[in-house]
């Protein structure tokens, strides 16, 4: 039984905007002693993460699916630490939190950075869709692992969405898409997920110390398009006929992609808030159902729909720290 009240969701003026850097939101931030594990740090947004974390002072673990790429990635970066992790593998998974909790350090800040996109039908494990699969169960089965951790160093867990949320809510009557796969739409509930996976754990987290934010970073060019064509992005009006973005689309930088993520992870702002959907380094606004693609629908911050899918996603995995 929780007692803290649910945080608004409505903007509470920052200061900070579309247009702010990763560096910006963290100037004047003393990290040192915080411990931060980032998923994806090594790529994308998550190296901007990571790069930024680090230079406020923090120590940044960064569990890698291909751990060589990360250590070259990450190389000249001060107290970035690379470990072997897949998370599209529960046992690999399983295996690096049982390395990291018998260290006894406490986890302060975690940011579920990495995830796929738009990929080619991909069936994992005992048959599970690869987006929900990834960006969704394996992060779900990390940070419930690590809870010990988390409970101890009263951690912000922040799940990375998009605005790709919009493209789909979860799908409970076909979840695996075995009556037809799309790729956005698998992408969208995938999102979807990592939204309502934050609501609920900062309901059960909250009177423990441990609190929860999802966000969209805004719309950046990184590696995570990597199953999308030249061709498609054009068609998309993503790039121009040179590979360029589009200017009008606003497209941001990876540092200014990675400044939400990282605000939500540390802004003193947020101090006692939780369960809430952020955009532009800010709490985003609640959007209709035939709303415009900014802010967050309804379905995605649903509390009974978080609950079903939280237990949901503990019969999948087999972990559920609250159980």
């Amino acid at each position: 039984m929780t007692t803290s009240k649910a945080t608004p969701q409505h903007g509470i003026g920052s200061g900070f905007g579309a247009d702010s850097t990763a560096a910006e939101v963290l100037d004047g931030v003393d990290l040192t002693g915080r411990l931060a594990v980032v998923t994806g740090g090594y790529s994308g947004l998550g190296l901007e993460t990571t790069r930024a974390l680090a230079a406020a002072g923090a120590r940044v673990i960064v569990p890698a699916r291909r751990p060589d790429a990360a250590r070259e990635a990450l190389a000249g970066i001060d107290g970035v630490e690379v470990e072997q992790m897949d998370l599209s593998d529960l046992d690999s998974v399983r295996d690096f939190t049982a390395r990291f909790l018998a260290s006894g350090r406490d986890v302060h800040i975690v940011i579920d950075s990495a995830g796929i996109m738009a990929c080619p039908e991909t069936r994992i494990g005992p048959g599970w869709e690869a987006q929900f699969a990834t960006n969704h169960l394996g992060h779900f089965a990390l940070v419930n692992r690590l809870w010990p951790a988390l409970k101890a160093g009263k951690a912000r867990v922040v799940s990375v969405s998009s605005a790709g949320h919009h493209n789909s809510p979860i799908r409970w009557d076909d979840p695996w898409f075995e009556r037809g796969y799309d790729k956005w739409e698998a992408y969208g509930q995938s999102k979807t997920a990592n939204v309502l996976f934050a609501v609920h754990l900062d309901a059960l987290g909250r009177d423990a110390g441990v609190r929860a934010f999802a966000l969209h970073p805004g719309g950046i060019l990184t590696p995570l398009q990597r199953h999308l064509s030249q061709e498609e992005m054009r068609e998309r009006g993503w790039i121009d006929e040179k590979g360029e973005p589009v200017p009008d689309l606003g497209f941001k930088t990876p540092q200014q992609g990675a400044a939400t993520q990282v605000w939500a992870a540390t802004s003193s702002r947020l101090d006692g808030m939780g369960g809430v959907y952020c955009e532009d380094c800010d709490i985003a606004e609640p959007t209709p159902a035939e709303g415009p693609r900014t802010g967050v629908r309804d379905y995605a911050r649903d509390p009974e729909q978080a609950a079903r899918l939280w237990e949901l996603s503990a019969r999948l995995t087999g972990v559920d720290a609250f159980a």
